[in-house]
């Protein structure tokens, strides 16, 4: 597994240290108010393992199954809710916690229908953000890093997958996923 991966974007200290600073900020920014976390699966899921534990306020969690990928490296702009929201959003200040923000083709499709269900606020807390494959105007307001455009694996990002249980955050090699 570690020979398929070109370089090693952020090592797991990296990834501690940006969990720590992003979970005092939405403490600070939240305080005296209850946060819904929102984790989008499968790739947020360690993400927000780890974040959650870094927020000192009361929050509730709650989870996503989204596809728009399927086995490929490209989204495929469709978007399909495969598992919902248990919780009602009503009067909530919701979180989502999703591992990269690449085309925010999937995140728009979701806030928007989030924001049917009156939700007090919404805002999104990604661990990457890729900026040069945005195809849909989706700002997050909790960014770990930006990253460039290369496909990205390990800590709960994969390609057909695999690479999720990777304690860091890596390019694969092109080769891995041109075959």
């Amino acid at each position: 597994m570690l020979n398929d991966i070109e370089k090693v974007l952020m090592s797991e200290e990296e990834i501690r240290e940006i969990t720590k600073q992003l979970g005092k900020k939405i403490t600070e920014d939240y305080k005296g108010k209850e946060v819904l976390l929102v984790s989008i699966l499968k790739g947020a899921v360690v993400f927000m393992a780890d974040i959650m534990r870094e927020i000192d306020l009361k929050c509730t969690v709650d989870f996503m199954v989204v596809s728009s990928y399927g086995s490929g490296v490209k989204t495929s702009g469709n978007v399909k809710i495969i598992k919902d929201v248990d919780i009602p959003l009503s009067g909530k200040d919701v979180i989502i916690i999703e591992d990269i923000l690449d085309s925010g083709l999937t995140l728009n499709y979701i806030i928007n229908m989030l924001k049917e269900r009156n939700p007090n606020s919404i805002e999104i807390c990604t661990l990457l953000d890729k900026p040069s494959g945005r195809k849909a105007e989706v700002t997050a307001k909790y960014i770990g890093r930006t990253v460039p455009d290369a496909f990205v694996v390990g800590y709960g990002l994969d390609y057909d997958e695999k690479y999720r249980n990777l304690p860091f955050v890596g390019i694969l090699k092109p080769e891995v996923y041109t075959k």
